[in-house]
């Protein structure tokens, strides 16, 4: 078993601390699917009326829980939650989906309901056939203790090689009563989401529709998890679910309308920043990070032009492996917008480091010094900002350095 990774130097020195979300409680287990010592099952259940949304994976190669999930998001309803890590039940073939009928056979048992009410996700090593039987006779128990106070043991279960659970809560009005929304999230490698992120679960209590939580939920992500990358690998199991217990209803709580109605304005706001929130804790806990990269892309044609790339730069393993040796090498900046395929005119390109512009117009800046600027690439938090010259639209994505560390993590990882 290979070795754990140091933790992050931007893990929080003190964790997030979730309330209670009414209608929803967590139970863990340890199986020893992989690990040793430590939790490694997961259940949420949820009280009848709560309602689902969720977005996934785009991979041609997606898991099991994947496709399972996005079968069951069709119906809009859910009453548990399984979640394993340590294999991801991913490229499994019939025992990939075998080990999700299992679980989901013992989970809808657990708690009295369709199958359609169950979701699953899996998340560690792909190829490797998943036991169920090692959990799915857990869950019954585990369901009848689960407990509303318990969101951190419920992160922690589902870390791989992340080094700190990512926790996050926020509070909304829809109308004049107050919703909580809590969240976490696991994911440390294999990640640019092409979705939403690694793993993530939503909780709330507000009384909404599943229409308008799902319509919520995709839009968000699109300018969080879909704007953070580490690595430039984007996972057989990248998944994001949302549920609402409606529990709210019972204050008092108005039916939410449309997504976009003024009613749902501080809920919408409130939901996106703490998927921004995870977003960046999870690029905060890159394997094996030195320096935590904001990409800022301004001048581009369309908010899609920037954020393409704005990913360009913050998937170089050239231009990443030179902020982690602290070389303010803006040349390779130029490469990666170059290779983007978006619109840039070389000739008004714009570059800064922080607050130091290193390039303007296409060429090397009349003020660069190079000694200043290999200071500024000391700092723990790097921004770099591009403006292409060809537009009025802008992007940022969150991204990592890449460091001997990483290599070590992944060449490790199954040993």
């Amino acid at each position: 078993m290979a070795k754990a990774p140091a933790v992050s130097p931007f893990a929080p020195a003190t964790l997030a601390k979730l309330p209670p979300i009414d209608g929803v409680r967590f139970a863990t287990a340890e199986a020893g699917i992989r690990y040793k010592g430590r939790t490694d099952v997961l259940v949420a259940v949820m009280d009848e009326g709560t309602v689902a949304a969720g977005v996934l994976t785009q991979s041609k190669t997606a898991s099991a829980p994947v496709l399972a999930c996005r079968k069951h998001l069709k119906k809009g309803t859910a009453r548990i939650l399984v979640v394993n890590s340590g294999n991801a039940n991913a490229f499994t073939g019939k025992k990939g989906r075998d080990a999700v009928d299992l679980t989901v056979e013992h989970a809808s048992e657990a708690v009295a309901c369709k199958p359609h009410d169950v979701f699953v996700a899996s998340t560690g090593v792909i190829g490797e056939p998943l036991d169920a039987s090692k959990f799915s006779g857990l869950l019954a128990g585990m369901a009848k203790d689960a407990k509303p106070d318990a969101f951190e043991a419920a992160a922690r279960a589902i870390m791989t090689t992340d080094t700190y659970p990512k926790l996050a809560t926020r509070k909304a009005l829809i109308g004049d009563v107050e919703v909580t929304i809590n969240g976490f999230c696991k994911g440390a490698g294999m990640i640019a989401p092409d979705m939403a992120t690694m793993l993530c679960f939503i909780f709330t209590d507000a009384a909404i529709d599943t229409d308008v939580l799902q319509e919520l939920v995709a839009t968000h992500a699109d300018t969080t998890f879909n704007c953070m990358t580490i690595d430039g690998d984007t996972s057989t199991s990248d998944t994001c679910l949302a549920f609402a217990t409606g529990a709210a209803a019972k204050r008092g709580q108005k039916p939410a309308g449309k997504a976009k109605s003024k009613k749902l304005t501080g809920f919408s706001l409130a939901l996106r920043d703490l998927m921004c929130d995870l977003a960046i804790q999870v690029a905060k806990d890159g394997e094996g990070l030195s320096k935590f990269v904001t990409f800022e892309v301004e001048g581009a044609k369309s908010w899609a032009a920037a954020r393409t790339i704005a990913r360009s730069c913050a998937n170089s393993p050239i231009l990443k492996t030179a902020i982690a040796g602290e070389d303010p090498n803006w040349g390779r900046v130029v490469m990666a917008v170059g290779k983007s395929g978006e619109a840039a005119d070389r000739d008004k390109l714009a570059i800064w480091f922080g607050p130091h512009c290193v390039a303007r117009d296409g060429e090397r800046a009349a003020e660069y010094d190079e000694k200043t600027v290999a200071a500024y690439m000391k700092n723990r938090d790097i921004v770099i900002r591009v403006n292409a010259g060809v537009g009025k639209a802008s992007a940022t994505v969150w991204s990592c350095d890449l460091t001997h560390e990483y290599i070590s993590i992944n060449a490790d990882y199954r040993s």
